[in-house]
C-alpha cells in the first residue's frame, strides 16, 4: 500500500530555525512555490545579493528611468541556478514563462517581465531573486521532522512591505513566536 502524498505547503513560508546555520539558509525565510511528492521549490525572500535591480537591467541592456526600481535589492533565492533570475510578483499578467504559486503570487522567469518593469509597465508588487531553493522527494519532509524549519501560511505584507532584515522575525511572529527565544538546537522528545 502506498502512503498518501504530503499535503502541499505551496504558498507557505519556511522559517529557518536557529540551528540551521549554513548560508544562505541561516535566518532564512523561503516562500514555497511548489510542493508535491516529487519535492519542493522555493525562493528565499530575505537574503540580499550583492546586486541591485539596475545592475541586472544594465547587464540585459535595458534602460530604466525609475531610480527607485534601479536601486531595488536583488535577493538570493537559493543555491540552485544562481545565474538565473526569478521574479516573484503579485499581479499575474501574461508573461511568456510564468508559474502560478497560488491565487495571489506568480513566478516569472522570462525576459519580458523585466522589459515591462524597466519601462514602468510591470507588476507593482515584485521582487527579483537569483537562484532558487530545491528539495528532492521527501527531503523537505525530513528537514521538517528534524526541526530545521517552521511553517506558516505566507503573508503578502512580509514579502513586499517588510524590510529584509525584519522578515525572519516577522514571519516567526505570524505563529506567535519570538525567534530570539527559540532554542539553537533541534531535537525530539
Amino acid at each position: 500500500m502506498r502512503a498518501s502524498p504530503p499535503s502541499s505547503l505551496a504558498g507557505h513560508f519556511l522559517i529557518a530555525m536557529p540551528s540551521l546555520a549554513d548560508a544562505p539558509f541561516s535566518r532564512g525565510v523561503a516562500l514555497l512555490c511548489q510542493h508535491d511528492e516529487d519535492g519542493a521549490v522555493g525562493l528565499l525572500i530575505n537574503q540580499l545579493s550583492e546586486y541591485r535591480m539596475g545592475d541586472i537591467l544594465d547587464q540585459m541592456r535595458l534602460d530604466c528611468a525609475d531610480p527607485e526600481l534601479a536601486d531595488a535589492p536583488v535577493l538570493i533565492g537559493g543555491p540552485v541556478q544562481q545565474e538565473r533570475g526569478f521574479v516573484l510578483h503579485r499581479e499575474h499578467g501574461h508573461w511568456e514563462s510564468s508559474f502560478r504559486v497560488n491565487d495571489v503570487w506568480s513566478i516569472t522567469t522570462s525576459r519580458d517581465i523585466l522589459v515591462a518593469m524597466a519601462a514602468g509597465e510591470g507588476p507593482h508588487h515584485a521582487l527579483l531573486a537569483l537562484g532558487y531553493s530545491g528539495w528532492g522527494a521527501g527531503q523537505l519532509e525530513q528537514e521538517l521532522k528534524d526541526n530545521s524549519w517552521l511553517t506558516v501560511e505566507a503573508n503578502d505584507r512580509i514579502i513586499f512591505d517588510t524590510p529584509l532584515e525584519e522578515r525572519w522575525s516577522a514571519a516567526a511572529g505570524l505563529i506567535g513566536l519570538d525567534p530570539l527565544q527559540l532554542p539553537g538546537y533541534a531535537g525530539h522528545a
